[in-house]
């Protein structure tokens, strides 16, 4: 697995705070919030010229793709993304002014978490899943 670089952290820094930002009140109003939790991107890794990982929110826990170029999102309709454990769907998320990320989510309840670090192994265990080829049934 390659390091981000400093960069690349930063970038991902960017997009926890537009996204926050863009969805703070769906966030807080939701019934569904786990308050233990906050919006974070987690165990991201370069992915044919992405940036792959973890999105977490109070309310879900999505597989993300982020450009590690500012300002490069284009939203678009669903794109299908093959990963080394399977095909997944990835829907644009719009965080205005040229920025967003592809998420798609995993787990819609976080209720049964009780800390962040929790949360941070969930998702460390669902990229080790999903960036590790599927076996054959042969």
């Amino acid at each position: 697995m390659q390091a981000l670089s400093v960069d690349d952290y930063a970038r991902l820094q960017h997009l926890v705070r537009r996204y926050q930002q863009r969805f703070a009140t769906e966030i807080y109003r939701s019934p569904r919030r786990n308050p233990h939790l906050n919006v974070d991107l987690l165990c991201f890794q370069p992915f044919a010229g992405e940036l792959c990982g973890a999105l977490l929110t109070p309310l879900s826990l999505s597989l993300a793709l982020v450009s590690p170029t500012p300002g490069d999102f284009a939203a678009a309709s669903v794109r299908r993304v093959a990963l080394p454990g399977g095909s997944y769907p990835f829907a644009p998320v719009d965080l205005g002014d040229g920025e967003g990320l592809w998420a798609c989510e995993l787990l819609d309840d976080l209720s049964d978490l009780d800390s962040l670090a929790e949360a941070n192994r969930l998702a460390q265990h669902l990229l080790a899943r999903v960036m590790t080829p599927a076996e054959s049934s042969d």
